[in-house]
């Protein structure tokens, strides 16, 4: 890349990274922030509704995760593009990370990738992604400064013409603690349908950042899954963040606490 180009003139995505001087212990990662297609990929066959909806992003995740940024002084790191463009939240090997079809949605553009543009989304959008994190990650680390690393997430009040009652999910991947303390936090106060592992566990491969880039590090981590009529506004998306930020903030000191006594 010469000193001219931008990255996306060299053909590169970079994750978008806000508050980086947080001075609070919890990075919020947001894979799904963006709707976005470049221009490299045309729509992929998409309509304007189906790439407004849920299948391009997570609507509500990127207002949320930074109203949840703003209250605890957290580091925030999302994503540029859509989803359906390279889901960020997957390995290069899964289907999912280029998908032809979500939920009843075809993808004309995935339909049949070949190897060398599914090389070219990978150096694309991925590894600069991923490379991202892990600098972020790594250099709290270096610093003495270990992370909590928290995921932020939306889902849909209907899947697959069945309607879902959860409306807060936490879910863990190999270490349950920093989940298992803020359900118990969300319990506690009340308002809101609160489920470990819903409406997805690991066993649905979504646990793909926190598996990569914290649990090696032996860092807590969660990730959160909000029902996205609760933050489709944002008011709603405010209000939630108000909601959730002291749920977070106890639930991250109470693991510290334990780690420390351990």
């Amino acid at each position: 890349m010469t000193a001219t180009q931008t990255p996306e003139a060299a053909g590169r995505h970079l994750p978008v990274i806000e508050n980086e001087a947080a001075a609070g212990r919890v990075i919020l990662v947001c894979e799904h922030a963006s709707n976005a297609i470049p221009a490299r990929w045309g729509n992929l066959g998409l309509r304007a509704e189906e790439r407004a909806a849920h299948i391009a992003w997570d609507p509500g995740a990127l207002g949320l995760a930074r109203g949840l940024a703003a209250r605890l002084d957290a580091t925030l790191i999302h994503a540029p593009v859509s989803r359906l463009v390279y889901d960020c939240n997957r390995a290069p090997d899964m289907a999912g990370a280029m998908p032809a079809r979500s939920e009843v949605h075809e993808v004309p553009g995935n339909a049949a990738i070949s190897a060398e543009e599914r090389l070219a989304r990978t150096q694309a959008v991925y590894l600069p992604w991923a490379n991202g994190l892990h600098n972020l990650i790594a250099g709290r680390i270096a610093m003495g400064r270990r992370p909590v690393v928290i995921t932020v997430h939306s889902f849909t009040p209907v899947y697959f013409g069945k309607p879902r009652a959860v409306e807060f999910g936490i879910i863990h991947d190999a270490d349950p603690a920093l989940a298992l303390a803020i359900h118990a936090g969300a319990v506690a106060a009340g308002g809101l349908d609160a489920r470990i592992n819903a409406p997805y566990s690991a066993a649905d491969d979504v646990t793909h950042t926190l598996r990569l880039h914290a649990t090696p590090y032996g860092l807590a981590n969660a990730m959160l899954e909000l029902r996205n009529d609760l933050i489709a506004t944002p008011e709603a998306e405010a209000a939630m963040a108000e909601r959730l930020a002291p749920l977070l903030a106890r639930a991250v000191a109470q693991v510290a606490a334990i780690g420390a006594g351990g």
